[in-house]
């Protein structure tokens, strides 16, 4: 039996992987002077964001002010982005708090976040570095035009506790191009009315191994690539053997030929399908489909299932970073030997 000793379903990272995925990518910015600035929004594990700083990441970026607080605990990173517009006097007061115990910096797309920041930081011993938030194209958060992002720059410069650091994006996958375009009009911009740009964001995992076609950015940020997922290996961004993070499952029931069901369902797979059919890849049975979830159940379907009950399976998910919030503690492994349970220190927590 799989990993005997290990209860399902459970979420299993592979530690040799996802070293590997670290230094393969570290390697490939430090070849193209990029800095690495790692998203643990996919691990939610300070073990792990002290393996990407040791092997050369210049600090890591949080999603969260809960995320933030929780990566820090144990001590190790010193350095944090959070990129989210962060509005409310409970959050920019733990803000302020988390700005005293690390290099602090963040986004913001609009005037209302900056004067919320500004509120709270204006009598700090040190200014809050802010990076205008800019939409080149995936129209997420971030302002529209250039011309929108030098506006900001200057009201960001001009409020009292806070400083105008640079530019941050989260890009349109393949279009490199554009952004580059997008962000090199906003950085001139901004410099032509006396502001330096000191920092130029971008990144993501599905356009990692283009990061250096858009040279106007200083860092890349990455989350999904430290474990990889059926989505970046559809889009040819890694292979299956790159993928570190499955989830073990339990063969509960065989009703018919064709169809078996598992102890995973959408409380641990996810039922994000970014596009793709079926909710995982079964290793080693490429002819199985992960049919449909239930909340604890997940359906098989195959021209001819051949599994049993009791039987165990491994699937790589849609989405890793959506499965790793689903559970409170991961189960390290090293091939095929298990080493013990990390929990995930940042799991689940509010802004």
């Amino acid at each position: 039996m799989i990993f005997a000793g290990i209860d399902t379903p459970a979420v299993l990272v592979d530690l040799d992987i996802a070293e590997a995925n670290i230094d393969r990518f570290q390697q490939h910015c430090a070849k193209h002077g990029l800095s690495v600035r790692p998203h643990i929004k996919t691990h939610k594990l300070p073990m792990l964001a002290r393996l990407q700083l040791e092997a050369g990441a210049i600090g890591i970026t949080c999603q969260k002010v809960s995320e933030a607080e929780a990566m820090i605990a144990d001590g190790g990173i010193d350095d944090v982005l959070i990129t989210f517009n962060i509005l409310g006097d409970a959050k920019l007061a733990r803000l302020r708090t988390l700005s005293e115990k690390v290099s602090l910096s963040v986004v913001a797309d609009n005037e209302e976040t900056v004067d919320g920041l500004a509120r709270f930081f204006a009598d700090a011993p040190n200014p809050l570095g802010v990076l205008v938030e800019c939409d080149t194209g995936a129209e997420r958060c971030g302002v529209t035009t250039p011309e929108q992002a030098r506006d900001l720059a200057r009201y960001i410069d001009a409020q009292p506790g806070v400083s105008f650091l640079g530019l941050m994006t989260y890009p349109p996958v393949e279009q490199e191009a554009k952004v580059q375009e997008w962000l090199t009009q906003a950085k001139h911009e901004i410099e032509e009315v006396g502001l330096p740009v000191r920092v130029v964001s971008h990144g993501g995992s599905p356009g990692m191994w283009q990061a250096q076609d858009a040279p106007v950015a200083t860092e890349y940020r990455i989350g999904t690539y430290i474990y990889n997922d059926r989505s970046l290996q559809a889009r040819g961004v890694c292979t299956w053997e790159d993928c570190a993070l499955s989830v073990l499952a339990t063969v509960i029931s065989v009703p018919a030929n064709n169809r078996a069901v598992i102890d995973a369902g959408s409380k641990v797979l996810t039922s994000d399908l970014l596009g793709l059919e079926g909710h995982g890849y079964v290793i080693g049975r490429p002819d199985i489909l992960v049919q449909g979830l239930s909340e604890e159940h997940g359906v098989l379907v195959a021209d001819k299932i051949d599994l049993k009950v009791g039987e165990r399976v491994r699937i790589v998910p849609n989405h890793a970073c959506v499965v790793t919030n689903m559970v409170d503690q991961i189960e390290t492994i090293r091939g095929d030997h298990a080493l013990g349970q990390v929990p995930v220190a940042a799991r689940g927590k509010v802004q």
